[in-house]
């Protein structure tokens, strides 16, 4: 065995400085025949240390950062029904949205999602990070959340980098059904609105209702702007019969049914010569509603206050239908294994809501605002991958291939507003009318491929030395086409007062009552096409150089060049010109992890990572987000992101699954992507800037233990393994300002403007909040085959948007409070006869906490508020 000369002294004044007393009273007896052996001060030659860490996981252990792992375990005990969910239960992450994820309060932006190590696309218009709640987590086997960057990911990290690991072939056969039933105390059985739309909306497929009609189609194709310049009185009069009418423009009132889901699974292995072939699949259905009744205000000054120019009572009603099917083969030899795996998910949203309040702005009248849509969101990826060992497991070659494509549509998106008359009608106000058609398409092609070479360093000790290289390529084409219905001559009384499907009948779409036309983007352009490339190689070494101390470290070149091109629909020149960042870096980082003790650990480490703005922040068209009805417009100046990463975690695996974590962690951004508000001429929209610097620092603390009252007078509590998990966050950013400090703005057309009328200094950083905090308390009973958890998140205020800034003074910032949400979750497997079964109860949102996002100055405006109810599902598998 090799050896290596250190003063003792040395070695046990480092490590009492950091072992924890237990920890101390645990090695004392090694430590005191050490020193009995040889003489204090004087140079001594000691075999190598092991510790052997028995507590510490297979996941911690194999991992040489600072990550969080969820594992199957996991994720069955909290019964969360996709990744976003699950992932509110990881130390210091929040959800927003309830789709992205917030990795120690930095926006999705500063995150990755990969699935099995390759990147996907997003069908979102608004960001580039595919949301999480497209993946069921019945397709997961587990997910990491690294936390510290390492050069074999992409440099595009900030917070951190979500892998989904999918299922593996199983080495028993099995197949399982499921079905669930759910109810939403806000929605279920209550009167909620919709429309009709078509005849198969319950399966996510559309019947053909929705496709843009033919007359309509010509006329998209032509490269004319639909109007009267462009076509006929009576090409205008066929393209507006031909728009579907009652069936996707009338809201109603029904009451709504139940959410019901089910789910196929099954799998199995067979041997053949070449290896052991593995298929799995699952496959799920669910059909979910839900009903929001809530206030929507705008604020403005008024002398040193802020008071409310539009007061919205509104009400919304959705409802999500998802498809997703998850197949996979692998073939698995003695030192090579080949996996083919094959996921697609269909998220079909359709949605009806109405608002209506005063109006101050016009001298308080009461308006009302109809909407209809209809969104569908698909994803399709394929991944080829191998693992390969040679020379006995020295040298091992990993590569992957991948294609993922996401779309959304969004066909017939319908507006009308209306005012009130003398009488208290509401009458149409035909100038806020709307139709919209939207597409939007997006496709990664990647590959990689990693070579390690394992150098025995001593018996028990190891280098490995990484090389890899990647390919990155993300394109994206989004479209959008406005039209509206104009009144040639105006409207009658009783036109004005008829229902929306007989104001937009066939009989009164003619040149002389309503005629359609086209309305142009408020830039001229309603499209464009976008691209990110990024060539990769890195170079990176895992070894334990010094016995107990692992140390990685390397570095990583990217490559990249991003480009959004706005596109006009009609061959006119654009306003604006490509934008294009053509930047390349070098990503250095470095992890320690020191061993100091039986199943204890520190890790250090240090990185240099970036962050890229997104398409949709690039592109200077506006766009209005359903979600929170705002409207979004991009800034062709944005540029990088330049982030530091340092971070520091203590690690106590006391007992299997049992541990104590505790971290401190830093990050300087220079140039954050920030959002702010903006006010064209009285329409408030939502940009974005770069903020000139910011800095986020704070601490993590984790615990999980296991207790057993085997001698407890009582049956129920004896006979159970009792958990208790929780785990805090606290964060402090600050986003720095200086006086001479300048930002790029659209409304500046890229001249520089000062930074302090856009950001106040020391402000928080947007999206990040100061706490967050998880805590699961619950029960094991092996004999009874029951398990019961009982689950508190909490997530404390964060920024959603920089106020607007107004002469001589800058409005109050958006804030959004998500608040507690308390969790039940009860499993109990059974047999009827020889068949296993599985029952769950799922009781979500107990404290029936509901969303507010609002400014206060003097006053406090809801910008956006609603209710959200308790929900409750029960479920039922079947194993054969």
């Amino acid at each position: 065995m090799k050896t290596f000369a250190l003063t003792l002294t040395g070695v046990l004044m480092a490590t009492s400085a950091l072992v924890a007393p237990a920890a101390m009273a645990q090695t004392q007896p090694v430590e005191q025949a050490a020193a009995a052996a040889v003489p204090q001060d004087e140079p001594a030659v000691v075999d190598e240390i092991v510790v052997l860490g028995r507590f510490i996981p297979q996941p911690n252990r194999e991992s040489s950062e600072v990550a969080a792992f969820l594992t199957s375990e996991d994720l069955e005990r909290t019964g969360d029904s996709n990744a976003a969910a699950a992932l509110t239960r990881v130390t210091g992450l929040s959800i927003v949205e309830g789709r992205f994820v917030y990795v120690r309060g930095l926006g999705e932006r500063y995150s990755s999602a990969l699935l099995n190590g390759s990147p996907l696309p997003s069908p979102e218009p608004l960001q580039r990070v595919v949301p999480l709640d497209l993946f069921p987590s019945g397709i997961l086997d587990s997910v990491t959340v690294q936390k510290t960057y390492s050069p074999n990911f992409p440099g595009e990290f900030g917070g951190g980098v979500v892998d989904l690991r999918t299922i593996d072939a199983p080495n028993d056969p099995f197949f399982d059904m499921s079905v669930s039933i759910g109810v939403d105390t806000a929605t279920t059985a209550k009167e909620g609105l919709t429309y009709y739309g078509s005849r198969t909306d319950f399966t996510g497929f559309d019947d053909g209702t929705r496709d843009i009609p033919g007359a309509l189609g010509l006329a998209f194709n032509s490269g004319k702007q639909v109007n009267s310049a462009n076509f006929s009185a009576n090409e205008l009069k066929a393209i507006g019969q031909s728009l579907v009418n009652a069936p996707l423009r009338l809201l109603q009132r029904e009451e709504v049914p139940v959410d019901v889901g089910f789910g196929l699974s099954g799998g199995t292995s067979v041997e053949t010569e070449l290896g052991t072939l593995g298929m799995y699949a699952t496959a799920g259905y669910d059909n979910s509603w839900q009903t929001r009744e809530g206030h929507q205000q705008e604020g403005q000054f008024s002398g040193d206050v802020l008071v409310p120019v539009t007061d919205y009572a509104y009400q919304s009603t959705q409802n999500d239908v998802q498809l997703n099917l998850l197949a996979g083969l692998s073939l698995t030899g003695e030192s090579n294994t080949l996996k083919w795996t094959n996921f697609y998910v269909r998220n079909t949203t359709k949605a009806a809501r109405s608002k209506a309040g005063p109006d101050f702005d016009a001298g308080g009248a009461m308006l009302r605002t109809d909407y209809t849509e209809y969104f569908v969101r698909d994803l399709f990826s394929t991944q080829l991958a191998g693992e390969h060992d040679f020379m006995d497991g020295a040298l091992s070659v990993d590569w992957r291939a991948a294609y993922a494509r996401t779309s959304r549509d969004a066909p017939y998106e319908t507006k009308f507003e209306y005012g009130q008359n003398a009488a208290g009608d509401w009458i149409h106000n035909i100038q806020g009318n709307l139709i919209s058609f939207s597409t939007l398409e997006d496709e990664v092609v990647s590959g990689g491929a990693d070579v390690s070479y394992r150098l025995p360093l001593s018996d028990r000790r190891d280098a490995i030395f990484s090389v890899g290289v990647a390919a990155y390529d993300n394109t994206r084409s989004a479209e959008r086409r406005d039209l509206q219905f104009e009144a040639v001559n105006g409207l009658t009384d009783s036109q004005r007062l008829s229902r929306v499907d007989y104001l937009t009948s066939d009989f009164n779409i003619n040149p002389t009552t309503l005629q359609i036309r086209e309305i142009a983007g408020g830039n001229g352009d309603n499209a464009y096409n976008a691209q990110l490339k990024v060539n990769s190689v890195y170079a990176m070494v895992d070894a334990e150089i010094i016995p107990l101390v692992r140390t990685t470290f390397g570095v990583r070149f990217e490559d990249g060049q991003q480009s959004v091109t706005p596109r006009n629909l009609f061959g006119a020149t654009t306003l604006f010109p490509s934008t294009e960042i053509d930047e390349q870096y070098f990503l250095p980082s470095l992890t320690a992890t020191w061993n100091f003790a039986e199943d204890q650990q520190l890790r250090i480490g240090a990185s240099q990572t970036i962050g890229r703005p997104q398409f949709r922040e690039l592109a200077p068209q506006a766009y209005t987000d359903p979600e929170s009805n705002r409207t979004f417009i991009g800034n062709p100046y944005l540029v990088d992101t330049e982030i530091l990463n340092l971070d520091t975690r203590y690690e106590w695996f006391f007992a299997r699954q049992q541990y104590v974590t505790a971290g401190l962690f830093y990050k300087k951004l220079d140039k954050p992507v920030e959002a702010t508000i903006v006010d064209v001429g009285n329409q408030r929209q939502q940009s974005f800037l770069n903020a000139p610097e910011a800095n986020i620092y704070g601490a993590e603390f984790e615990v999980k233990k296991f207790f057993e009252f085997p001698d407890a007078g009582s049956s129920f509590v004896a006979n159970k393994r009792w958990l208790v998990q929780g785990n805090y966050t606290w964060a402090k950013s600050e986003v720095n300002v200086g006086a001479d400090d300048t930002v790029l703005t659209l409304g500046g057309a890229g001249a520089p403007e000062q930074a302090s009328f856009f950001i106040a200094d020391g402000s928080r950083l947007q999206g990040q909040s100061e706490h967050v905090a998880n805590l699961q308390l619950g029960w094991e009973d092996d004999s009874a085959r029951s398990q019961a958890t009982l689950i508190v998140n909490f997530v404390s205020e964060r920024i959603t948007a920089r106020g607007a800034g107004a002469a001589g003074a800058r409005e109050p910032d958006y804030i959004q409070e998500p608040g507690v949400f308390l969790d039940f979750v009860y499993r109990k497997d059974f047999d009827i006869g020889d068949r296993e079964l599985g029952f769950a109860l799922e009781l979500r949102n107990l404290l029936r906490t509901g969303f507010e996002e609002y400014q206060e100055l003097g006053n406090k405006i809801l910008i956006n508020s609603y209710d959200l109810g308790a929900t409750g599902s029960v479920s039922l598998t079947a194993r054969f």
